[in-house]
C-alpha cells in the first residue's frame, strides 16, 4: 500500500491508494457495508491496458475493447511482407552461400541451415521492431520534453534518427497535442494507442484544414527512404497506416497521462506518416478520412471471422463407409 491518498469518487472522502491504483476498501460513516467507491481505479490505472490477448480492458466500465493493430494484423493482408521475406531469404542464402554448400552435404547441418534461412526474415522484423520500439521512445521523450532513457540517448544507432526528427520539427512548425496516446469508440469496441496529433501551420496550408485542428500522425522507420515495392507503394510506408489512423481519428474518447478521460477532439480527416531515417525524413498525407474508416469496418468483420466463425466450417474427415459384401 502506498501513501498516495485520492477522492473516493462515491463518498467524496479522501482515501489511500492501493498499489495497482485503486481506492483502498473503506467503509462510510453509518454505513456497516463498505463504499461502493472501494477498489474503484484512479490515476493512471483508470488507463485501458492492452493484454497479449489483443483487447484493452477499461478498468472503469469492464469493457473490452479490441486492438487497432490486432484487428489489422488479423483481417488485412500482407501481401508486401510475404514478398518481402522471399526477397530477405534470397539475400540471405546468397550472402552465406559457401556456408550452405558446406552445410547440403551433411543431412543434420543442412537441417539446421534450412531453419536458420527460414527465420531470416523473423530475425529482421525484430531487429527493427527494436528499432522502432527505441525511435518511438526517443520522439515521446522529445514530445514531452521528458529525458531520454540512457539506453537510448546513448545509443550511436539512433542519434541520427533524433537529428532527423528535430529537422522536421523545425522544417514544419511543429507543435504536438498530444503523443503516445490510449484512445477509445465504445460504440465499435475497440481502442489503440495513437503515435501522435499535431499542429502546424504550414501543414494546415497544405493539407486544407484549419490551423488550430488536430493532424493525425504517425511514424515509420522500416524502408529505405523513396524506394518502391512491386506495387508502387513507398517501402516502409503502406495503405494500413491510413486504415489505422482512420480508426484512431474516429475514437470518440482518449486519456490523459494522469488517466483522466476526455472527449477527443476533431481530427483531420488527412493525416502524416512521417517516414523517418537515419540519412533523412519524407512526410507523407495518408488519408484516414469517414471512407478509410468504413473499410476498417470490413477488415474487423474479416479478423472477426478469421479468429471465429473460420475455425468451425471445416468439420472432422468423414469415416469411410464400412462395404458389406453381397450376400452369398
Amino acid at each position: 500500500m502506498t501513501t498516495d491518498k485520492a477522492t473516493c469518487p462515491t463518498c467524496t472522502t479522501e482515501q489511500q491508494v492501493n498499489k495497482d491504483g485503486t481506492i483502498r476498501k473503506h467503509k462510510t460513516a453509518g454505513n456497516a457495508l463498505p463504499c461502493p467507491g472501494s477498489g474503484v481505479p484512479v490515476g493512471t490505472a483508470r488507463i485501458p491496458r492492452r493484454s497479449t490477448a489483443g483487447f484493452y480492458k477499461d478498468p472503469a466500465t469492464g469493457d473490452l475493447l479490441r486492438s487497432v493493430t490486432t484487428i489489422l494484423s488479423q483481417g488485412s493482408p500482407k501481401e508486401a511482407l510475404i514478398h518481402w521475406a522471399g526477397k530477405l531469404v534470397a539475400e540471405t542464402a546468397m550472402e552465406h552461400l559457401p556456408q550452405l554448400v558446406r552445410a547440403s552435404r551433411d543431412p543434420e547441418q543442412a537441417r539446421q541451415m534450412t531453419d536458420w534461412l527460414k527465420r531470416a526474415h523473423t530475425r529482421k522484423k525484430e531487429e527493427r521492431a527494436d528499432i522502432g520500439t527505441a525511435v518511438h521512445a526517443l520522439i515521446e521523450a522529445r514530445v514531452l520534453g521528458t529525458p531520454v532513457p540512457d539506453e537510448v540517448a546513448n545509443d550511436l544507432e539512433l542519434q541520427p534518427y533524433a537529428r532527423k526528427f528535430d529537422d522536421f520539427v523545425r522544417d514544419w512548425q511543429i507543435e504536438f497535442t498530444a503523443s503516445e496516446m490510449v484512445v477509445a469508440d465504445y460504440d465499435h469496441k475497440f481502442a489503440g494507442t495513437l503515435d501522435y496529433l499535431l499542429r502546424s501551420p504550414l501543414l494546415a496550408a497544405a493539407l486544407g484544414c484549419p490551423a488550430d485542428m488536430d493532424i493525425p500522425g504517425d511514424t515509420k522507420t522500416g524502408g529505405e527512404l523513396d524506394e518502391k515495392t512491386y506495387d508502387g507503394n513507398v517501402r516502409g510506408v503502406y495503405p494500413e497506416a491510413g486504415v489505422q489512423m482512420s480508426a484512431y481519428r474516429m475514437a470518440k474518447y482518449g486519456w490523459l497521462r494522469d488517466g483522466t478521460r476526455v472527449e477527443m477532439p476533431p481530427r483531420h480527416s488527412v493525416g502524416v506518416v512521417l517516414h523517418l531515417r537515419p540519412e533523412g525524413y519524407r512526410l507523407y498525407p495518408v488519408a484516414c478520412g469517414d471512407d478509410v474508416f468504413e473499410a476498417f469496418t470490413y477488415i474487423r468483420r474479416v479478423a472477426e471471422f478469421q479468429t471465429g466463425r473460420a475455425k468451425s466450417i471445416v468439420g472432422e474427415a468423414l469415416k469411410t463407409p464400412v462395404r458389406r459384401e453381397a450376400a452369398a
